[in-house]
């Protein structure tokens, strides 16, 4: 497989993960986990391996424990993907300023 056609299907994948993603909802907030800010980065290997970096609202989040769970199945479900693994970090911590403009439109902060 050529380099350019590696990264045309690393790229589709991308998007297909981003679609995902945005059907996963913070509890306590009524904005999918994408647009809110919370995942840091999507990294996909030429195995199709996923890792994703994400946070999440505070270290207190009562989701802390279900919620990279759910990233985790709702990923590994996509066909073209081998495995995923979901990292929570909190460096830098989450903060308001990372949503997108929908997400703070959607919450009346704009």
């Amino acid at each position: 497989m050529s380099e350019e056609t590696q990264e045309r299907d690393t790229s589709e994948l991308g998007e297909k993960i981003v679609k995902i993603l945005k059907t996963i909802y913070d509890p306590e907030i009524p904005v999918d986990i994408y647009e809110l800010g919370l995942i840091y980065d999507v990294l996909v290997n030429e195995d199709n391996e996923v890792k994703i970096l994400m946070t999440l609202t505070s270290p207190n989040c009562p989701v802390a424990e279900t919620l990279p769970t759910e990233v985790e199945e709702k990923v590994k479900s996509l066909n073209d993907i081998k495995d995923a693994e979901v990292e929570i970090t909190f460096d830098p911590p989450w903060t308001q300023d990372l949503m997108s403009e929908e997400a703070k439109l959607e919450l009346g902060l704009l």
